[in-house]
C-alpha cells in the first residue's frame, strides 16, 4: 500500500528552521516526483516545492525561494524540506505528494495521486 507519512512541523519562533521529513512506504521513490504544500487557514492549497525522482531538478515557489530547500535521500525513502528564515505567512499545514513521473516535477496539486496527512508548521513568537 502506497503510503507518505509527513514529519517535523511545530512552533518556531519568526526566523527560525524546521526540517520537514516525508517518509514513504509502499513505491520506490526514485520513479516519483514529489510535491511540497501548504495550505494556511482559510486558504486554498499552495504548492511550495518540488523534486524530481532523480532529485536533480527542484522547484520553488517565489514565496519561498532562497529560504526553502527540498532534497531526497532514495535510499531511506525520504524527502526533506529544510525551511530557514521562517516568517509567520509560512504559516500552515505541510503535506507531501508523489507524482509518478521520470523527468521533472510539477508544482499544481492536481498532479499528485497520493498525499500524506499534513504536519502542522506555526511561526509565532
Amino acid at each position: 500500500q502506497l503510503q507518505l507519512v509527513e514529519s517535523g512541523g511545530g512552533l518556531v519562533p519568526p526566523g527560525g528552521s524546521l526540517r520537514l521529513s516525508c517518509t514513504v512506504s509502499g513505491f520506490r521513490l526514485d520513479y516519483y516526483a514529489i510535491g511540497w504544500f501548504r495550505q494556511a487557514p482559510g486558504k486554498g492549497r499552495e504548492g511550495v516545492s518540488c523534486i524530481s525522482s532523480s532529485g536533480g531538478m527542484t522547484y520553488y515557489a517565489d514565496s519561498v525561494k532562497g529560504r526553502f530547500t527540498a532534497s531526497k535521500d532514495n535510499a531511506k525513502n525520504t524527502v526533506y524540506l529544510q525551511m530557514n528564515s521562517l516568517k509567520p505567512e509560512d504559516t500552515a499545514v505541510y503535506y507531501c505528494a508523489a507524482d509518478r513521473r521520470i523527468a521533472g516535477c510539477m508544482y499544481r496539486s492536481a498532479d499528485y495521486d497520493f498525499w500524506g496527512q499534513g504536519t502542522q508548521v506555526t511561526v509565532s513568537s
